[in-house]
């Protein structure tokens, strides 16, 4: 009997890049191994979308639609590129407009996309109506999705078998039409028997000859488990990844899979082992001046309490390294349960995914429930659509009142639409203010990256990647650092010896509390000197914007400035009503936790 031929996805150059460098690898370091992996056979690639979009103009200061066109040029005319499209949020965090939905639609045809993957995190299938008739408009191929997980022990109503049928119906009878379905676990904690007989229900379900697919990730250890069962129930295609960007956070390595199916009935592509080899040797050439984070090489049992896709866990532990804030990663790990449970049950994948990270980094970091992430608490209030259950109604209440904002029915791309700042006429304003010139492309970089798009317009932007190369020339520049310093940890003052070694490292020692000195010049305005009330930083992060000016009459809340930390705007609010004498920092600012902001009197 023939085997079944499987179709292999590639996963490498999105999806695995994204769940191990956050997504900050540069083109030019990575065009060699995409002509390997053709040469290998490979037809089929994940090469966009997805926060590889927004990562290229943030971190890169590169051009994701130049990016998709060399890779189209390289792989030739009949490989199937596939992109990643979250529904009414597209490629961004925020919903958009219907304007923007068509127009991410018709640029990522005009640059080489064949496919796009389409999932919405709340499984709402009414975000999933527009995106997925733009898609088939422009002349790509629909996969839909139906997103998976497994929730934390204890609880219920959402994320089993049933559940899945019925989203699954409910896009049958929605009219969405479709070239394949996939069933995306992002966190990759589904069980293989859940697996298994989810597959088997859609394959009852759907016509005989519409393809099935799965994607999961290696994250909680099971992801090759899940595989095989899928394969079992009759799933068509797979995802997988080269080394060194396979296992741990993303998804499993194409020879692991072409080793546990030998001797089976499956055909993985018609691949071949010595070819893969190569190309997985060029690929580790590629990246060996990379930094790849521990955290993504590992399995975590503990993912399944606390779902964080593969994808979403190093982007954020790499903002978290650049806010100095990574000791705190078990602890906001750990948050992550109680924030899903009272979430509503989406699947925590982006963007709900990020608002359940949001969330929990801001129980952590402020104490639980202080403070409510602005993505999480429009989740909760309805404003990016129905969740699988009802959340918390005490959770429900916190949001309404922080964020001034009532409980919505509506659908979200209503609200999209009735928002001006969310119209192309919007983003062509901005573009005209900026002196950018007004292109297709332009304006969706406008709309979709906000101002760190216009910052890449402009040609200011900036390339945040970590190389070893360029951590090795850090330290080696530090033992020029040797001598006494005074640093602040968490807003107190210790004296610290640096000393170099023989064998040129460098130690610190006499860490001991610093006396008393005279405060230096504030860096920004001060009006008759500091005040006596001062406002100090409760998280690492980037001043994003000072509201307040010096001299103001402020009450007790009102917004002093507003810092960044996570993709997450954080107000520093005034601690009672007084004057505002100073402010301490300045937009851009890198602050440290406990870092003095400003003084009221």
């Amino acid at each position: 009997m023939a085997k079944k031929l499987i179709d292999i996805m590639d996963t490498t150059f999105r999806d695995g890049f994204q769940s191990v460098f956050g997504g900050r690898v540069l083109m030019e370091d990575f065009f060699p191994a995409v002509e390997a992996a053709k040469e290998a056979g490979i037809s089929h690639f994940e090469f966009g979308g997805g926060a590889r979009f927004q990562s290229l103009f943030f971190y890169l200061n590169e051009n994701a639609f130049e990016m998709m066109d060399r890779f189209r040029e390289i792989v030739g005319p009949e490989a199937n590129l596939q992109t990643l499209a979250r529904g009414v949020n597209t490629v961004m965090l925020d919903t958009g407009s219907s304007e923007l939905i068509d127009l991410h639609a018709k640029l990522f045809k005009k640059h080489g996309t064949t496919t796009i993957r389409n999932f919405d995190a709340l499984n709402d299938v009414e975000n999933l109506k527009y995106s997925g008739e733009c898609i088939k408009k422009h002349g790509l191929n629909h996969e839909v999705v139906v997103t998976i997980m497994d929730l934390p022990p204890g609880c219920t109503g959402a994320h089993d078998v049933p559940f899945y049928e019925r989203v699954l119906r409910d896009i049958l009878d929605s009219g969405i039409e479709y070239d394949s379905v996939c069933f995306k676990d992002a966190s990759g904690t589904s069980s293989p028997h859940k697996v298994y007989e989810t597959i088997k229900m859609a394959k009852r379900l759907l016509p005989e000859d519409v393809h099935v697919r799965l994607h999961t990730h290696e994250t909680a250890g099971v992801s090759v488990a899940c595989y095989l069962a899928a394969l079992d129930a009759g799933v068509d295609g797979i995802d997988l990844a080269a080394s060194p960007v396979s296992g741990g956070t993303a998804q499993p390595d194409i020879l692991t899979l072409l080793h546990a199916t030998k001797g089976s009935n499956y055909d993985l592509g018609g691949l071949d082992l010595e070819k893969i080899l190569t190309y997985e040797e060029v690929l580790k050439d590629c990246l060996s001046d990379y930094f790849i984070p521990p955290e993504a090489t590992q399995v975590s049992p503990l993912i399944p309490f606390s779902p964080m896709p593969g994808g979403a866990l190093t982007a954020n532990t790499q903002m978290m390294r650049d806010n100095n804030s990574l000791d705190k990663f078990p602890e906001v790990i750990k948050a992550m349960r109680e924030v899903v449970e009272k979430g509503g049950y989406g699947t925590s994948v982006t963007p709900v995914s990020q608002f359940y990270w949001q969330q929990a980094y801001a129980n952590v970091m402020f104490g639980p429930w202080k403070q409510i992430a602005p993505g999480y608490g429009r989740m909760v209030l309805g404003y990016f659509g129905k969740t699988p259950v009802a959340p918390d109604p005490e959770i429900v209440e916190l949001a309404s009142k922080q964020l001034k904002l009532e409980p919505t029915t509506r659908t979200a791309l209503e609200l999209a639409d009735a928002d001006p700042e969310k119209s192309l006429e919007h983003f062509r304003e901005i573009l005209k203010e900026n002196g950018i010139e007004e292109t297709e492309e332009n304006l969706f970089i406008a709309a979709s990256c906000g101002d760190k798009g216009i910052t890449f317009l402009k040609g200011e932007a900036k390339v945040n990647v970590r190389k070893l190369s360029e951590m090795k020339s850090e330290a080696k520049g530090s033992k020029e650092m040797a001598g006494q310093y005074t640093v602040v940890v968490n807003g107190k003052k210790y004296n610290v010896d640096i000393v170099e070694g023989h064998d040129g490292s460098v130690t610190v020692t006499n860490a001991t509390p610093a006396a008393a000195a005279p405060a230096a010049a504030p860096a920004a305005a001060t009006a008759g000197g500091k005040g006596s009330i001062e406002v100090r930083s409760q998280t690492p992060g980037n001043v994003w914007k000072v509201v307040a000016n010096v001299g103001d009459q402020l009450k007790e809340g009102d917004t002093i400035m507003i810092l960044e930390a996570m993709k997450m705007e954080i107000e520093v609010p005034a601690p009672q009503d007084g004057v505002l004498k100073s402010i301490e920092v300045q937009p851009n600012d890198a602050v440290t936790d406990g870092q003095l902001l400003a003084t009221m009197e």
